[in-house]
């Protein structure tokens, strides 16, 4: 549990910070707004084009492991989307961030730092692989949000696809690795400046979003909507490692150290991203700030147990 811990008391430490400063009014309600919009827009896009430019794609292509991760998500994503739809009445935009919210992982802020301190930094590369296809669902579904928010339950497939289409094109967070990529493929080397630039930004990400999901909790009730919220909380901890762990010890022979790194990953809370895009396009706010909290609050048990079964490879 040390390990988890160790890695969830800072998240829910900034994410204080943030508090403290809108209760006590040094910032105002328009500051979480403002913050997010600079992880949006000029964190976050520096941050995964550097990490995709300078990681060997040959480290990351691990296939097995990649279906096994991505099988996972999509599996649970479609139970997700059927509840979120019949049971709580979503639509459009709200049910993207209603399934965001069930299956986004954190696994770059928390997954990356837990996989150090539980095997050490040697055995890293599972969590930042996952980080890396984490990043391409996470473009994929906000340029989804961002393209259906308005009126996706009045126009037809086609349009909606077209529109879907140039949304992932002028999005910053699905420009950004590709470009990574590519620049990766080429083997170009990144200019020192242009690097340290990309790194500085990027060091911002985390603590922005959590700051900002801090800032927007004042006077916000993160008890609202409690039935949805279980419902997130249960597949994003239990029903998304589950289907995992099936994939991954049933269906596909990987090694039994990708294995286990897929369901531990698979198993991680919320990312604050999911809150970044809710706030950008004003949509599903409050149930993305409780899931985020409320799954990194309950993942500290569920995170010690799945370690203490399963990581020992």
């Amino acid at each position: 549990m040390q390990a988890v811990l160790n890695v969830a008391l800072p998240v829910f430490g900034i994410i204080l910070c943030g508090y403290l400063a809108g209760r006590v009014k040094l910032l105002g309600a328009t500051s979480s707004e403002a913050l997010n919009a600079f992880v949006y827009w000029f964190a976050l896009p520096p941050l995964i084009f550097i990490g995709m430019a300078q990681t060997p794609v040959n480290k990351i292509l691990h296939t097995d492991f990649i279906l096994t991760v991505s099988l996972g998500i999509i599996g649970t994503g479609v139970v997700v989307v059927f509840g979120s739809r019949f049971l709580f009445g979503n639509r459009g935009a709200s049910t993207g961030l209603h399934a965001m919210t069930a299956l986004f992982s954190n696994t770059g802020y928390m997954g990356i730092p837990l996989f150090i301190a539980a095997f050490g930094e040697d055995r890293v590369l599972p969590a930042v692989t996952a980080t890396v296809l984490n990043m391409f669902f996470y473009g994929a579904m906000t340029a989804w949000v961002a393209a259906v928010k308005d009126e996706a339950d009045r126009r037809g497939a086609v349009e909606i696809a077209a529109t879907i289409l140039g949304a992932l094109v002028k999005n910053p967070l699905v420009v950004a690795p590709v470009f990574g990529i590519a620049i990766s493929v080429a083997g170009i080397t990144i200019p020192v400046p242009l690097e340290n630039l990309c790194r500085i930004l990027g060091d911002a990400a985390a603590p922005g979003a959590l700051f900002a999901l801090g800032l927007f909790l004042v006077g916000q009730r993160v008890t609202a909507g409690l039935a949805e919220i279980g419902w997130i909380t249960f597949f994003k901890l239990i029903g998304q490692p589950a289907l995992t762990w099936w994939l991954a010890f049933h269906v596909f022979d990987i090694d039994p150290f990708w294995a286990v790194s897929a369901v531990l990953l698979a198993a991680l809370p919320t990312g604050a991203l999911v809150f970044v895009t809710a706030q950008q396009n004003g949509v599903y706010v409050q149930r993305a700030s409780a899931g985020i909290v409320i799954t990194t609050l309950i993942s500290v048990v569920t995170l010690s147990a799945l370690l203490a079964g399963l990581g020992d490879v």
